[in-house]
């Protein structure tokens, strides 16, 4: 398998699940500061342009909520039991994650922290949604340990944003308001497949400045404004 990998929310989900599972696969570096993802060999692999991506063999998935349940699918592992319910909730929550947090908190982040003024407007209606979204998955860890009834991949997919909640929310008294999404970071992130995974960013150099030529390849729409 190869993995195509940026250190941010999605594509750490993807490198968790294989880290848990203990399944060889090569780590492909994609440097979106760079411009990576734009790139003829990636856009072959991804036509969307984002990361993660997986090859395996023949098979090619994009999107890490599709890559989490073909693997979940393919190795039989932190799935929950194959009944219509449990696959029904399964599914449920994963699209949750995948069309509401995770956009959520991504427009948020960009709003908060990189977009010109004036952004109020903006901000004000991804800051909400993506604290909506949060308390909805707080409610649901206030009644269970996990977002199902055993540690999977939900969780994982969880477990990607939740990592990202203090710069999306951009509030130190966030944990205050979300005490249980805190312990299921807190124990995954006690997980070695974690620790693992979060370690995987130091095997290569990925740029850290945002700066104009980095805003070029991660927002290519603000050039149509003069941005």
């Amino acid at each position: 398998m190869k993995l195509y990998f940026h250190p941010s929310p999605n594509p750490l989900k993807v490198a968790l699940y294989l880290e848990e599972t203990e399944t060889p696969y090569e780590l492909i570096p994609v440097d979106t500061r760079k411009g990576d993802q734009h790139s003829a060999e990636f856009r072959a692999v991804n036509p969307n342009g984002k990361t993660p991506a997986l090859m395996d063999g023949h098979v090619t998935v994009f999107d890490s909520t599709a890559i989490l349940m073909y693997l979940g699918e393919k190795i039989g592992r932190f799935l929950p039991p194959a009944t219509p319910a449990a696959r029904a909730e399964m599914h449920s929550w994963m699209m949750f994650v995948a069309t509401g947090i995770g956009p959520y908190c991504g427009q948020a982040v960009h709003f908060r922290h990189f977009a010109p003024e004036p952004k109020d407007y903006a901000l004000n209606r991804y800051d909400f949604e993506a604290w909506r979204h949060w308390e909805i998955i707080e409610a649901r860890l206030a009644r269970q340990q996990h977002m199902l009834d055993a540690y999977g991949i939900v969780d994982m997919a969880v477990w990607g944003w939740a990592r990202m909640i203090p710069r999306a929310l951009d509030s130190e008294k966030a944990w205050e308001r979300l005490p249980s999404v805190k312990r299921l970071l807190d124990e995954i992130n006690a997980r070695p497949a974690a620790q693992r995974a979060e370690a995987l960013k130091t095997q290569f150099s990925f740029k850290d400045a945002v700066d104009e030529d980095a805003r070029r390849h991660l927002f290519p729409s603000n050039q149509r404004l003069g941005w």
